[in-house]
């Protein structure tokens, strides 16, 4: 049976020859490689060019590795319904940098599992960091949000002028900032301090 290996970079300036190299040092005689170069990784797996082109290609019962497990999807979920897929097929998935386990297998299943919850775990302390951080500046006084892109003298000469009839697009002009900016100053929202 065939082994087919995939690899994936962000960016054009970055190479997939790395991963290649690694999954070929490992043992693994790579008869079919396929490679999205400049492909996010927060595009779902499926949604990727040459990873499509290598579902098509792979038959049941062959062998399919990749260097790192985000290279199998986008988020835990995605990898997870991508492996799910793959192992229906009796595609046994290898994975570098778990060793080699099939992911296909019962431990394999409670490895991802783990992976799957250690993920989730990160992303909800990153929430909670993040909402922390925000809470000490706000408390500290520090004024959050974009900068003001006027100081509040123009932003009453906006408003007089305004209401002496120049137009948004010549003050807009006058002031060189946006339209939209203007705009939020000449006619804020009923509950909107006017601080563009």
């Amino acid at each position: 049976m065939a082994i087919f290996a995939y690899g994936r970079v962000s960016t054009k300036d970055q190479t997939t020859a790395n991963q290649k190299l690694e999954i070929e040092s490992a043992g693994y005689k790579v008869e079919y490689w396929f490679a999205d170069e400049g492909v996010s990784g927060k595009m779902h797996a499926s949604q990727r060019p040459q990873f499509k082109s290598l579902l098509v290609q792979i038959r049941d019962g062959e062998t399919l590795v990749v260097s790192k497990l985000d290279r199998l999807g986008r988020d835990a979920q995605d990898v997870g319904s991508t492996i799910k897929a793959l192992t229906a097929r009796g595609i046994e998935v290898i994975v570098l940098q778990l060793g080699k386990m099939d992911l296909g297998s019962p431990a394999g299943k409670l490895m991802l599992a783990m992976l799957a919850a250690v993920a989730e775990m990160e992303r909800d302390l990153l929430v909670e960091r993040t909402q922390s951080g925000l809470a000490r500046a706000k408390s500290e006084g520090k004024i959050l949000g974009r900068p003001t892109k006027t100081t509040s003298e123009q932003r009453a000469e906006i408003m007089a002028k305004y209401g002496q009839g120049v137009t948004i697009s010549e003050l807009a002009r006058q002031y060189c900032i946006s339209r939209a900016s203007i705009l939020a100053v000449a006619k804020p929202a009923p509950n909107q301090s006017s601080d563009h």
